[in-house]
């Protein structure tokens, strides 16, 4: 049942986007964590780049909102990698308003989308 409920959910949200047409940001802002120390940090990366923080590195390849709403839902396309073993921690899309949807699993990191940037 639960599981029936998170599909649902995933469908409809999945939907809803697709029918927002979606402008390309230059930028990301994104947040995180570092669990271990309680750090917390915020970066902003450029469309294309790569940020590297600590151990990690983090590539934004995409971000999208809403047509005439910058501030609004956000949903960027991250690669993030360990620097010191090159293995892929993370790589997929990230929603602002749904970080758990698809979340990074990393015992020390968390990292989240807060918005797209515009120049």
């Amino acid at each position: 049942m639960i599981l029936r409920s998170c599909l649902a959910f995933v469908f409809t949200a999945s939907a809803a986007l697709a029918q927002q047409a979606a402008t390309e940001a230059t930028g990301a802002q994104l947040r995180g964590v570092d669990r271990i120390n309680g750090d917390t940090f915020e970066i902003i990366v450029p469309r294309g780049q790569t940020a590297e923080l600590e151990r990690i590195s983090i590539t934004l390849n995409s971000c999208r909102y809403p047509v005439g709403n910058p501030s609004g839902d956000a949903f960027a396309s991250l690669n993030v990698r360990d620097i010191n073993s090159g293995a892929n921690i993370f790589s997929g899309w990230m929603i602002a308003s749904s970080p758990a949807l698809s979340a990074m699993d990393h015992p020390r990191y968390d990292i989240w989308v807060m918005r797209c940037t515009t120049s």
